[in-house]
């Protein structure tokens, strides 16, 4: 859950923000795991190492790791990531984890069986484009990217994301981000969410699962 650290003032208001908003003891979006990432996990299989981007207090890459999976994941919220690490303390399973937003973390090329982008809607054009070519570069060839967003329906929802048009996802906008792989599911839906407090009730989602070649 990161901003574009190009200037420090960016990165450091980001910071604080979920740091602020990770401070409670329960946790935002709940410790399950998002439901179109635990649908389409068998993607990987156990002994995989799998990155989760921007994981924030770890209800994704703790259950993930708890599936037998090798798991590396980063958020730019100390708080967040200490609250990822208690949560795999609690559910007994290892996970490798870092304080970084997206533009600083250190991308591995060739390195990942997949990578779990869900719920980053907080990038703005630019940064996303840095993002997706990073997640291009990073995956093995056969490696699984599985993603969920919202639409830019969901700003009638207003169940969860952000207000901005240009942070919200489409089909197309998915093809051409991951043009030449193989797309083996690409899905605009509605669905009623219920992940901790933050993301609660109607809303209007994408959920892509692509292949690198």
């Amino acid at each position: 859950m990161q901003s574009s650290p190009n200037n420090q003032g960016a990165f450091a208001d980001a910071a604080e923000m979920w740091n602020k908003r990770f401070s409670d003891e329960s946790y935002l979006f709940g410790t399950e795991p998002n439901i179109w990432l635990r649908e389409h996990a068998s993607h990987w299989k156990a002994g995989q190492r799998v990155l989760c981007v921007a994981d924030g207090e770890g209800r994704n890459s703790v259950w993930l790791a708890g599936q037998g999976l090798e798991v590396d994941a980063f958020d730019i919220s100390e708080v967040g990531v200490a609250k990822a690490q208690k949560l795999a303390v609690e559910r007994k399973v290892s996970i490798r984890l870092t304080v970084s937003d997206c533009d600083t973390y250190a991308w591995p090329k060739n390195t990942y069986d997949g990578v779990a982008l869900i719920f980053l809607q907080f990038a703005d054009p630019e940064m996303r484009a840095r993002l997706f070519a990073n997640i291009r570069q990073c995956l093995k060839p056969g490696g699984v990217l599985v993603l969920q967003g919202y639409t830019p329906k969901q700003l009638e929802y207003k169940t969860g994301g952000p207000p901005t048009l240009s942070h919200l996802y489409t089909e197309s906008m998915m093809r051409e981000a991951f043009d030449g792989w193989e797309i083996v599911e690409l899905s605009e839906y509605e669905t009623e969410l219920k992940e901790g407090d933050r993301h609660v009730g109607r809303s209007a989602l994408i959920g892509l699962v692509a292949r690198r070649h």
